[in-house]
């Protein structure tokens, strides 16, 4: 069989989908086939429980669809940004359901998720502490991911006319620093979303290195923001 076989072949069949980044995650069971792909059902998960509900639920997804973790042909999973401790139970979670059998994971960014589902280039999540995780598009096609307070949009040349949104917080801040900015709103994204989006890159065969896996976090966590001041102290000791 040759590699572009296999691509094909590893394009077709069961994904499973995890997003544990937001205030509330979810687990998605997708088959995809040359017709275009079919949902055989999704968990919602509550925020705060993924350690305990996590892999469970994946059990149960794939019990109700009556097949196994050995048929799943690939792994989507939401890597950012968002909360710490979400991201990190979920690529552990992922990295431990996909290296005994060495299932292809890919990557995605819950941004990138939120402005595909909107249907725009741009979109804006609520990231605390009056500030937002920004996906904006540039006018050469490039596009960044950004953490961005109020002043941060406001000194932001140019403006992006849509800008995706899922909560309230978000779109207050974006709709205050950029008044004229259409605001698309739209459901949180889900796994299943973020399946939808990962399709091309799993019939194309671009997947990720399961040992490099990490968090796309656009902001550093508490511990090592508020950690710093204790650690100079015991390096001046």
């Amino acid at each position: 069989m040759t590699e572009g076989t296999q691509t094909a072949e590893r394009g077709l069949g069961l994904v499973l989908g995890i997003d544990t980044c937001g205030p509330s995650g979810s687990v998605a069971l997708m088959r995809l086939g040359k017709e275009g792909a079919e949902l055989l059902g999704q968990i919602e998960l509550a925020g705060k429980t993924y350690s305990a509900t996590l892999v469970t639920a994946v059990g149960a997804l794939l019990g109700q669809a009556q097949t196994r973790l050995g048929a799943v042909q690939a792994i989507v999973v939401t890597n950012g940004p968002g909360s710490f401790t979400g991201v990190r139970v979920g690529l552990s979670a992922v990295k431990g359901l996909a290296e005994p059998g060495g299932t292809p994971v890919v990557a995605v960014s819950r941004l990138a998720v939120l402005a595909r589902k909107a249907g725009v280039e741009s979109a804006a999540l609520d990231a605390h502490r009056h500030e937002v995780f920004l996906r904006v598009a540039g006018e050469s096609g490039s596009v960044r991911e950004v953490l961005a307070g109020q002043a941060d949009l406001e000194a932001m040349m140019p403006q992006p006319e849509r800008v995706a949104v899922c909560d309230d917080a978000a779109a207050e801040l974006v709709k205050a620093a950029w008044p004229d900015a259409d605001l698309v709103r739209v459901a949180a994204p889900r796994a299943s979303d973020a399946i939808e989006l990962a399709m091309p890159m799993i019939q194309a065969g671009e997947f990720a290195d399961v040992a490099l896996l990490d968090g796309h976090y656009l902001r550093r966590s508490d511990a090592e923001i508020f950690g710093e001041p204790a650690q100079a102290m015991a390096r001046r000791v």
